[in-house]
C-alpha cells in the first residue's frame, strides 16, 4: 500500500511538473503583452502593476496585422476544407471500397508522412514557378493540402474501417448506392474523426512558417507567422509588442480547441484499429 501511495504522489507531482512547464510560456507571453517596456525589463515574470493595451495597438499600427490575420485564416480554412473532402473520399474507398491495387496504392501513401516539408521545398517551387503560380495563395493550398493528405487519408481510412460492413450492406438493401452510402452513412458516423484531422491539420497551417514565407513574398499576402517574425525585427527590443501579437495569433486556435476538445477525444479514440 506504501509504495502504491508513493507512486501515486510521484505520478502526481510529475503530472503537476508538466503542466507548469506547458503553462508558463503561455503564461508569460499573456502578462508580458500588458506591460510596458520598462516593467517588462525589472519584472519579466510577474504580474503586471498597470495593465495596458498599447501593445496591441502598436501591433496593429504597426505594420498591416489585420490583412496577415485575414490571410492566414483564409488558407487554413481553405487547406484544412479540401485536405478534409479528397482524404474522406480515399479513406472510403480505401476501407470499404474492393478494386486492383488498393493495398498497393494505401502502402505508397503512407511512407509519405515520414517525408519532411523542407526536403521537398527545392522541386515544389521550381514546379510552382513553371506553373506561374508563386505569389499566389493557391500555390500555398495546394502545397498544403499534398502535405496533409497522407496523414489525414490514415486516419479517415482506419477509422472507416472500425466502421461494420453491415451498415453498408444495409443501405445498399434499401437502395443506397456507393455515394449515398457515403453521404448519408459514413459522412454522419465520421464527424469525429473528420474534425480530429482537421484540428490537427489547422494548428499545423496556422503555425507554419517556411512555406508561406519563401512562397508568399509579396507583404499583402503574408501570413500572421510570417508576419510576425518580421515583425520581431523591427522591434526587437520591444518584446511586449512582439508578446502581444503572438497572443492575437495564439487565441484562434485555443477557442478552436476549447469548441472541438470533446471530438478531438473521440476521434482520437475511435481511429485506434488494430490491423
Amino acid at each position: 500500500m506504501k509504495r502504491k501511495r508513493g507512486r501515486g504522489i510521484t505520478s502526481q507531482l510529475l503530472m503537476i511538473s508538466l503542466v507548469i512547464v506547458i503553462i508558463f510560456p503561455l503564461y508569460f507571453m499573456t502578462v508580458n503583452s500588458f506591460k510596458t517596456h520598462e516593467e517588462y525589463v525589472n519584472n519579466m515574470i510577474g504580474i503586471p502593476k498597470a495593465f495596458t493595451m498599447q501593445n496591441y495597438i502598436d501591433a496593429f499600427q504597426g505594420k498591416p496585422f489585420g490583412q496577415w490575420f485575414l490571410n492566414s485564416l483564409i488558407l487554413t480554412a481553405a487547406a484544412a476544407f479540401f485536405t478534409g473532402i479528397v482524404a474522406l473520399l480515399a479513406g472510403y474507398a480505401f476501407a470499404k471500397m474492393k478494386f486492383r491495387g488498393r493495398e498497393l496504392l494505401f502502402g505508397m501513401i503512407v511512407p509519405l508522412m515520414s517525408v519532411p516539408p523542407v526536403a521537398m521545398i527545392i522541386p515544389q517551387f521550381r514546379i510552382i514557378k513553371i506553373m506561374g503560380l508563386v505569389n499566389t495563395r493557391i500555390s500555398v493550398i495546394l502545397i498544403y493540402v499534398g502535405i496533409m493528405l497522407p496523414m489525414t487519408i490514415y486516419l479517415m481510412r482506419n477509422f472507416m474501417k472500425t466502421v461494420p460492413d453491415s451498415l453498408l450492406d444495409a443501405a445498399k438493401i434499401d437502395g443506397c448506392n456507393s455515394r449515398k452510402a457515403l453521404l448519408f452513412v459514413m459522412v454522419p458516423l465520421s464527424v469525429p474523426a473528420l474534425i480530429t484531422s482537421s484540428l490537427v491539420n489547422i494548428v499545423w497551417v496556422w503555425n507554419e512558417l517556411l512555406i508561406s514565407l519563401v512562397f508568399l513574398q509579396k507583404e499583402s499576402l503574408r501570413t500572421l507567422m510570417v508576419g510576425i517574425t518580421l515583425f520581431k525585427g523591427r522591434f526587437t527590443l520591444n518584446i511586449p509588442v512582439i508578446m502581444a501579437g503572438l497572443v492575437i495569433a495564439t487565441v484562434p486556435i485555443v477557442i478552436i480547441y476549447i469548441f472541438a476538445q470533446k471530438y478531438l477525444v473521440e476521434g482520437m479514440l475511435a481511429g485506434s484499429v488494430k490491423e
